[in-house]
């Protein structure tokens, strides 16, 4: 029998306790017997973050992350689980796919990694997946990401699926014939000025307002990823009072970065939905504080050197976020005083793993509950360096920047997957 007795922490509600660890699970601290023993005086003990949106590549892309580096990376940013999303090669469309996934992260993973369902065949948008096989299989979360299901019959359809096992559709929230292909920048001023194909609010806030529409009318649950937009959050506040089932994220990048970023045409601020203005950043900051956002999915898209280093336009979308998440959202939200810790907790454990049906990951730090937790010294600081990464990638947009840098140790089931120590 394994004992660890992590001594002196500080709580998510600010108080200070001990956690015993036997066996992979949370126990009475006074049950210990000869432990091995953690000094946490000084750090605070949150649960496992679980991170509602990562891109892992593998199948088909190992050359910018696999299953294995992706996990180290969420395991040294405090992550015990990912929702792996269903963009490989081949996509995750398919009750195999998503069992096969499970397996290799089973062998190589340092973190739970939960397969999101594609919701069409191929990510095509034209034929439904096998959304019930994969049921069977343990998928609760289905998801085109990187392609938003644009045609509402099919989006119904989807939803009244799901509906009989739980399930939740999670969108891309991007109207392609308001935001096409080309489309790659914030549409506005400085996309004019630059040249860049604009990307305008209401191509994302028309799909929300349909999709919650469609989620009343099936009673189903509709999930919007990455909401990068005032207008959304607006319709995302009425749909929750009218009772509707949808539940949306936000992106650590886009709580702290601003179209700004893109004036220097440097590629690695290409992503989708694109870096918004400072009004939408404030208005991002204060839905996830009130609620109205449930919680933070980094939407960690990793990408070899060969198709991020292009012209703006033709480079890859997609930035880094798994190891730097918690300290951006320390940045943005627990300085400012917007969370505060026991919030932070459940924007970044609680609330991902209840929207995925995750009963083993998001639970409190108490005997009998799975030893999942992050151990944050909330003071250290660094500058972000691109090199220093767990990731095959180096598509990190806070490269050179000062940032708070928590992570002490992650546990995952009672393994210890990071330390510094």
């Amino acid at each position: 029998m394994s004992e660890i007795l992590i001594s002196g922490a500080t709580l998510p509600d600010g108080g200070t306790g001990d956690l015993l660890v036997v066996d992979g699970r949370f126990a009475d601290p006074n049950q210990a017997t000869d432990p091995e023993r953690i000094d946490a005086a000084g750090l605070i003990a949150l649960p496992g973050l679980v991170d509602s949106h990562t891109h892992l590549r593998e199948p088909g892309r190992e050359d910018a992350e696999t299953i294995e580096t992706g996990t180290q990376a969420a395991a040294r940013g405090g992550y015990t689980a990912v929702l792996a999303m269903a963009n490989t090669d081949p996509v995750t469309d398919t009750a195999e796919a998503a069992r096969h996934l499970r397996e290799v992260a089973e062998l190589t993973g340092s973190a739970e990694v939960v397969p999101v369902g594609a919701v069409t065949k191929g990510l095509q948008g034209e034929q439904l997946a096998e959304l019930g096989l994969m049921a069977r299989a343990g998928v609760r979360v289905f998801s085109d990401d990187g392609h938003c299901v644009a045609d509402s019959r099919l989006m119904r359809r989807a939803l009244e699926y799901v509906r009989a096992f739980d399930g939740v559709i999670a969108q891309h929230a991007q109207d392609p014939r308001l935001a096409g292909r080309d489309a790659c920048c914030h549409e506005g001023e400085i996309s004019g000025r630059l040249g860049l194909g604009g990307w305008p609010a209401a191509a994302e806030s028309v799909i929300v307002a349909r999709d919650v529409e469609l989620a009343r009318l099936t009673r189903s649950r509709v999930h919007i990823c990455h909401v990068s937009t005032a207008e959304s959050v607006e319709v995302l506040r009425w749909a929750k009072a009218q009772g509707v089932q949808v539940t949306a994220e936000v992106t650590p990048h886009h709580l702290l970065l601003t179209t700004d970023e893109v004036t220097g045409y440097d590629p690695t601020y290409k992503v989708n939905p694109p870096l918004r203005p400072d009004e939408h950043v404030s208005a991002l900051r204060a839905a996830l504080a009130d609620g109205t956002i449930d919680c933070v999915g980094t939407d960690h898209a990793p990408h070899a050197a060969q198709d991020k280093d292009h012209a703006f336009g033709d480079a890859a979308f997609g930035m880094l976020g798994l190891e730097t998440a918690l300290g951006v959202l320390i940045e943005t939200m627990v300085r400012p005083g917007l969370l505060d810790w026991e919030q932070l907790a459940d924007r970044m454990a609680y609330a991902p793993a209840r929207i995925a049906g995750l009963s083993e990951q998001g639970r409190p730090l108490v005997a009998g509950e799975p030893a999942n937790l992050v151990l944050i010294d909330p003071d250290r600081r660094a500058v972000v360096d691109r090199a220093d990464s767990a990731s095959l990638s180096r598509n990190n947009p806070y490269h050179g920047r000062e940032l708070p840098d928590p992570v002490e140790l992650t546990m995952w089931n009672g393994r210890i997957t990071f330390s510094r120590r």
